[in-house]
């Protein structure tokens, strides 16, 4: 067979699953809506399932949920059907995946939830199912070509569950207010982990920080850069707020006669660049290299430019490389 038409074949496969994947934004409707805000409020956990290659993709959009701030567990519908019943609690909700939406497995499950007023939300292609009918709230994912050869193998219909349920993930987040500070308190290992250092978690801080005052002597702007090995001084005024800084690139440049009689507001560059404490230190470090600067002061907000902080290029590099 020629590398062509292998290459046919794959992308035949993508442009119907493609093709596909679009009709799913009828399914983003009113349903779709009251499911985000049920889920968004359940005490307990979300109980994914599905049978078979669904299964799969209920694992995987459990395993999705309970990153992205809703604590969330997969379980097979058989196994609930013989003792597993029991992870399920009142304060729970269950989501069943089935494309035909009459798989026997969930009879012992749907049975179980409605005697216990368990939300189920069910995602199936099947609006004349038992599952479609029996849920709380369905959502209808279109009745699609399957892309393999054959037309029988889960494929398409799959592809749209975890789509489908990739949306849910993520509408929840926004609906949660689902931050990085949060998505990094459960993901603290491995390089997702370090490239979600924030500038707070690295920078200087305390009697660390190199500060003077606006009226501070140059005597005492050279004592206090020295002292702090960091190249770089803040200028607050009497509000402390940042009003300046003062590099030793400056005090070279103005290295004449009477320096020493001259002030820190006479020396101070008036429109430093700041950076936030939730800045990612890998896009602080593309800043500082973009800029040509080693050094960014870490104010609380930018309108107020109070200093908490200083971070050095070195320490950026320390983590990022």
């Amino acid at each position: 067979m020629s590398a062509n038409r292998i290459k046919s074949y794959g992308k035949s496969v993508i442009e119907t699953e493609i093709s596909e994947a679009k009709k799913l934004f009828k399914t983003i409707n009113l349903n779709f809506v009251k499911a985000i805000d049920k889920l968004s409020k359940i005490k307990g956990k979300v109980v994914v399932t599905g049978v078979g290659k669904s299964g799969h993709i209920a694992s995987k959009i459990s395993s999705t949920m309970s990153s992205t701030g809703t604590p969330s567990q997969y379980c097979s519908p058989t196994d609930m059907s013989h003792g597993d019943l029991g992870i399920i609690t009142k304060s729970d909700a269950i989501i069943i995946i089935s494309n035909s939406g009459k798989s026997e497995e969930f009879k012992s499950l749907l049975d179980f939830a409605k005697k216990n007023a368990v939300l189920i939300i069910g995602i199936t292609s099947n609006a004349k199912s038992s599952l479609f009918k029996l849920c709380n709230i369905p959502l209808l994912i279109p009745n699609s070509k399957e892309a393999c050869s054959i037309g029988l193998a889960p494929t398409t219909s799959t592809t749209l569950s975890l789509i489908l349920g990739d949306a849910i993930c993520v509408s929840l987040m926004k609906v949660k207010n689902f931050k990085l500070a949060d998505y990094k308190k459960i993901h603290p290992g491995g390089a997702l982990g370090a490239n979600m250092l924030q500038v707070e978690d690295i920078m200087h801080t305390g009697k660390r920080i190199p500060i003077v005052f606006e009226n501070s002597s140059m005597k005492t702007v050279i004592v206090e850069m020295t002292k702090k090995s960091l190249g770089h001084v803040a200028v607050k005024n009497s509000s402390n707020r940042i009003s300046g800084i003062i590099t030793d690139g400056d005090i070279r440049r103005h290295v004449r006669k009477g320096i020493l009689d001259l002030n820190a507001r006479e020396i101070m560059s008036s429109k430093p660049m700041l950076i936030s404490k939730e800045e990612l230190v890998t896009n602080t470090l593309k800043m500082m290299n973009a800029n040509k600067i080693t050094c960014l002061f870490v104010v609380n907000n930018f309108k107020e430019k109070r200093p908490i902080g200083i971070i050095h290029i070195h320490d950026c590099i320390r983590y990022v490389n």
